[in-house]
């Protein structure tokens, strides 16, 4: 998908994806290990839009984000071609690993009919066969809204090591005071 990352808050990062073929199981529903897929894209561009590129990071500091544990929770499936709004919100901040909670949301308009004039006649019967059409000078409207609905829910704890030796360390003090800034 073409769009680019937008914030709902502060706190909350969102990135848009669209699911394909390579996505889902033979039953056309998104293979349950692939959220797990969806929620790294998205820890990863809510980290490059806080100027955290983790390959240039492991290049200039020696260490890199790692996962450490995951927790997750599969509400509703999602099939191929539809749209989802991943979510990422730092929840927790230690000195050595950070606690971020997700979420996969299905990205659904609805479409709703109003009459502009809603203090005049309300539908009179139209052509044959029934249809409706607006009388009274109303204007039919048609309006579209974008919501969506909770699909997959997770926990994520990264934890910074050392690159080479894959040991725990304490996540670089130029990383903390930017995610400060963000929360």
């Amino acid at each position: 998908m073409a769009e680019a990352p937008s914030v709902v808050d502060a706190s909350t990062f969102q990135w848009p994806l669209r699911v394909y073929w390579e996505d889902t199981d033979a039953g056309g529903i998104v293979f349950y290990a692939n959220y797990l897929k969806f929620f790294e894209r998205s820890r990863t561009e809510w980290l490059r839009s806080l100027g955290v590129e983790q390959h240039r990071l492991r290049e200039s500091t020696g260490g890199m984000f790692v996962v450490t544990q995951t927790s997750v929770r599969y509400l509703r499936p999602a099939r191929l071609d539809d749209e989802l709004i991943v979510t990422a919100r730092l929840t927790e901040k230690g000195r050595a690993s950070l606690i971020i909670q997700q979420s996969a949301l299905l990205k659904s308009e609805r479409t709703e009919l109003s009459l502009e004039n809603p203090g005049e006649n309300q539908f009179s019967d139209g052509p044959p066969l029934g249809k409706l059409a607006p009388s009274g000078g109303s204007e039919l409207r048609v309006a579209k809204s974008v919501g969506a609905t909770l699909i997959c829910e997770g926990t994520i704890r990264i934890g910074w090591v050392d690159a080479a030796s894959l040991k725990p360390a304490r996540i670089p003090a130029n990383i903390l005071d930017r995610l400060e800034a963000k929360t």
